[in-house]
């Protein structure tokens, strides 16, 4: 490391990268068996939670393009696991529901990637894990200020 340099083994930075690298392919790895992806799951989990997401919130959540998050609403709704109004209520959003196959879908992927954060949190107290829920938190908060 040179003196201006920085220390990958002790930099946060690096490390949330390092952890975020290994979660994502630990999730695709038992998401893949289910036919998807982390975006898909990542998608179909969001409109359990807030029912009726346009493209651009639902791409927001995902971390995704608002284009890449288009043409996976568009295969996810060709294959039934969505459904969106054929004309938008008002505006331009396409407000998006799941379907029930989406919900079963959803079901197993969402036991499927608790398994994932079950073996990733093994290591902690549930003391430790909520002092990282806040430290992550704050982290975020600052960064977006």
């Amino acid at each position: 490391m040179s003196q201006d340099g920085v220390d990958l083994e002790r930099s946060l930075g690096y490390l949330l990268k390092e952890a975020s690298s290994a979660l994502r392919a630990a999730m695709e790895e038992v998401l893949r068996p289910l036919g998807m992806t982390v975006t898909h799951y990542s998608c179909l989990e969001l409109l359990a939670q807030r029912p009726g997401l346009s493209n651009s919130e639902l791409a927001r959540g995902a971390f995704v393009t608002r284009q890449s998050m288009n043409v996976l609403l568009q295969a996810l709704e060709r294959d039934g696991y969505v459904t969106r109004p054929a004309a938008p209520p008002a505006g331009k959003a396409l407000p998006t529901r799941l379907t029930p196959r989406g919900r079963r879908s959803l079901e197993k992927a969402s036991a499927a990637v608790r398994s994932v954060e079950v073996r990733m949190l093994a290591g902690l107290s549930g003391d430790d894990q909520s002092e990282a829920v806040r430290i992550l938190r704050s982290m975020i908060q600052s960064l977006r200020a």
